[in-house]
């Protein structure tokens, strides 16, 4: 099959995918099966490299086989500390450090830099309906349209869920391009700050033209004021952790990790891979026992707020156990597989998808198309994740789907695995629109209609995208993301 060719069959395919997503109602998980062997059984029809219907099948259980194991214990960790970031209070003492640091001037920004630190450990529907509540409080006591919270909130969660590990989609998309974790986590995070602030910058007037009014059943007791003192803005829940106990639970992970690998750099070339340094060295980057660290960690942050992370269980399950270490051993985890497992399937049949596209040798040819057209390589991940992004409604699936397109041409193009990554992210803020199921949980609890939520959604995102692609270009051409 020539390249255009199996060009034109993937574009059917993702159209495919999004038609049975859409139209269909088919479940993310089988509308990828169904897409991926389809695809792989006609490859085997109309070309000569192409797979039988057994050979499709035997690709798809491999690469969903592989994309579970690698990311498996990643999500699991990452849902039960999510719960942990919820129940301790630790969000609510995250969004009382903004509203100080700005001193209650712009206060859009309280959510919305709370969801981009939050987002990194914590799914993304979880840290909307966390931070919406900040958010609502203070649109209301501040007089902000809820169209500049959602706009700002929702873009800095998904900057850092599209761009810095361990979220489960750029972590997917790291892994399977062997890159640098520390390394995209670093520049991931250098990269969405200055994006979201440009973006801020550039949308802000336009956000506020529009009143829409914060969600009247959690502001129904809250009162305006034009008061800017940070005492009459602060979230005066009892049993909060002071700020720097809050940002641990992030930060533990994310410290472990990307310090992994700058300490790595700096170990001479010459010592021995078995070496008791670079043993300790990677098992203290090792994503699994980074994100186990933080676990453990707000395990013991919640024995000092054993109140509220009563409370906060209660309210979410309906049940108060009588002994706590059930709550943080027991409930904590149960909720987090709830969360975890449609993430682990999804993630997990995407990679299947994605094996059975980079294992078709016809790529190469596309590649080498791609070459000769005179287009920069490093936008060929941004677009592909666009594409992917624009059809399946969901950054992880996206990304990982993009990795199966983009990896066999890497070296044809010239691309380093960390700019690589960040490209695809990026292009997974590409039309965030009704195929996404954040799409629908932002609009909720934002108070926007499908009109509004089209407007305050996936404008800021696709600003956002593009500004995040430039940088990881600008970046890469002067040699700094290998």
């Amino acid at each position: 099959m020539s390249a255009i060719g199996f060009l034109v069959l993937l574009v059917i395919a993702i159209i495919a995918l999004m038609l049975l997503m859409t139209k269909a109602k088919l479940n993310p998980v089988m509308s990828l099966f169904v897409v991926a062997l389809g695809f792989g059984v006609t490859l085997g029809i109309f070309g000569t490299e192409g797979y039988s219907f057994m050979e499709t099948l035997t690709l798809i259980t491999t690469g969903f086989g592989n994309t579970l194991g690698s990311l498996g214990m990643p999500i699991i960790l990452g849902a039960v500390l999510a719960m942990g970031v919820q129940d301790t209070g630790a969000a609510k003492s995250i969004a009382n450090f903004f509203i100080r640091l700005f001193r209650g001037k712009n206060l859009e920004l309280a959510p919305s830099l709370t969801a981009y630190v939050v987002s990194i450990p914590v799914f993304g529907d979880i840290t909307t309906i966390l931070c919406s509540n900040i958010a609502n409080v203070l649109g209301k006591r501040k007089h902000i349209s809820m169209s500049t919270m959602a706009s700002f909130t929702q873009t800095g969660l998904n900057l850092t869920h599209a761009m810095v590990p361990p979220t489960p989609g750029i972590l997917a998309v790291s892994v399977a391009l062997s890159a640098d974790l520390g390394m995209v986590i670093s520049w991931g995070i250098v990269i969405t700050v200055i994006t979201f602030f440009l973006t801020w910058l550039i949308l802000k007037r336009w956000t506020a033209k529009e009143w829409i009014p914060a969600v009247p059943a959690v502001t129904a007791e809250i009162k305006e004021t034009s008061s800017d003192e940070v005492s009459d803005l602060i979230i005066k829940d009892k049993d909060l952790p002071n700020t720097f106990a809050s940002f641990l639970t992030i930060l533990i992970p994310v410290i472990l990790i990307a310090g992994g690998s700058f300490v790595g750099m700096l170990i001479p070339e010459s010592t021995p891979d078995d070496a008791m340094v670079r043993t300790l060295v990677a098992i203290a980057s090792d994503k699994v026992v980074a994100l186990s660290m933080g676990v453990i960690y707000t395990m013991f942050l919640a024995l000092a707020h054993k109140a509220s992370v009563r409370k906060s269980n209660l309210d979410a399950t309906g049940k108060d156990p009588q002994s706590f270490r059930e709550v943080v051993l027991n409930s904590w985890i149960a909720r987090g597989m709830e969360v975890a497992l449609i993430a682990l399937l999804v993630t997990a049949m995407g990679g299947g998808f994605s094996q059975v596209i980079k294992t078709f040798p016809g790529i190469n040819d596309l590649a080498l198309l791609i070459q000769d057209s005179g287009v920069p390589g490093l936008l060929i991940p941004f677009l592909v994740g666009a594409i992917m992004m624009t059809a399946v409604g969901s950054m992880t699936t996206a990304g990982v789907t993009a990795v199966g397109v983009v990896a066999p041409m890497m070296d044809l193009l010239g691309l380093e695995p960390v700019s690589t990554a960040l490209a695809i992210g990026a292009g997974t803020l590409i039309f965030n629109h009704v195929t996404n199921s954040g799409f629908w949980v932002v609009s909720k609890f934002f108070n926007l209609d499908l009109k509004q939520g089209l407007k305050y959604i996936t404008i800021p995102d696709a600003v956002a995208g593009v500004i995040g692609f430039i940088c990881v270009f600008i970046l890469a051409s002067v040699g700094l993301l290998h």
